[in-house]
């Protein structure tokens, strides 16, 4: 059995690509709750003893990219940012639904007397009318 050479330039690449994923909040393999050395080992799918091992500088670097975005992908907050806009969009659609639906119990009860109203006019005019006039 021989072993395979290993491709550096393919691994470097690999790591990389992993990170951009990571940073912008787009994995493919991780769950992207941490930008932490091990999400990055888990994205790019390599052995951890190689990454630590013949790729630290692009782990320090990963590492030093994530603290400069505060530690939360950008996607992350954009959708945080998003999330807390469509919260209150919808606050403000459920209080105007309650006032709709109170304007809407309001013209059904004022229909449902005025419906009666129109009832008892209607017989009061039906009696009116039994009436013999006289000369």
């Amino acid at each position: 059995m021989t072993r395979r050479n290993r491709d550096r330039d393919a691994e470097r690449e690999a790591i990389r690509a992993a990170a951009t994923r990571l940073l912008t909040g787009t994995p493919f393999r991780s769950t992207a709750g941490k930008l932490s050395g091990t999400e990055l080992i888990v994205e790019c799918g390599l052995r951890r003893d190689i990454v630590y091992g013949d790729h630290k500088d692009l782990v320090d670097e990963f590492k030093a990219r994530s603290q400069a975005q505060n530690r939360t992908p950008e996607v992350a907050q954009r959708l945080a940012e998003d999330n807390a806009a469509l919260r209150d969009a919808l606050a403000k659609t459920k209080e105007q639904l309650a006032a709709e639906r109170e304007r809407a119990r309001a013209l059904i009860r004022a229909t449902a007397e005025l419906s009666l109203e129109l009832d008892q006019a209607r017989e009061e005019l039906a009696a009116a009318q039994q009436v013999t006039r006289l000369r």
